[in-house]
């Protein structure tokens, strides 16, 4: 079993979006049909959803997700190794920063 998507739903769509372009994800602007713009990433077959919450979806809550990255993908000033950080929602975010360029392993 593999996780297939991962959805936040935020009130702070782009401070959310800029937090993680800035560690490397390759989020990118959508809109489906008539839905809301959001942001979207393929993350090795997990696609990383960053989406504005709304009245039937409200904000993610607490949550902490877990990023593996090669120093060279990530536009913040962290040196490799383990990082320990907050998005603006207040999630943790494990960021392992590593030095090689090959993230599955």
């Amino acid at each position: 079993m593999r996780a297939s998507l991962i959805v936040l739903y935020t009130d702070r769509l782009w401070e959310c979006a800029d937090f993680y372009l800035g560690l490397g994800l390759p989020l990118q602007v959508e809109q489906h049909g008539n839905g809301p713009e959001h942001y979207a990433a393929e993350l090795g077959g997990t696609v990383f959803e960053v989406y504005p919450a709304s009245e039937r979806r409200p904000p993610t809550g607490s949550l902490r997700l877990g990023f593996r990255v090669p120093a060279h993908a990530v536009v913040r000033d962290l040196p490799t190794g383990r990082h320990l950080l907050t998005d603006p929602d207040g999630r943790m975010v494990d960021l392992e920063i590593t030095k090689e360029t090959n993230t599955k392993e």
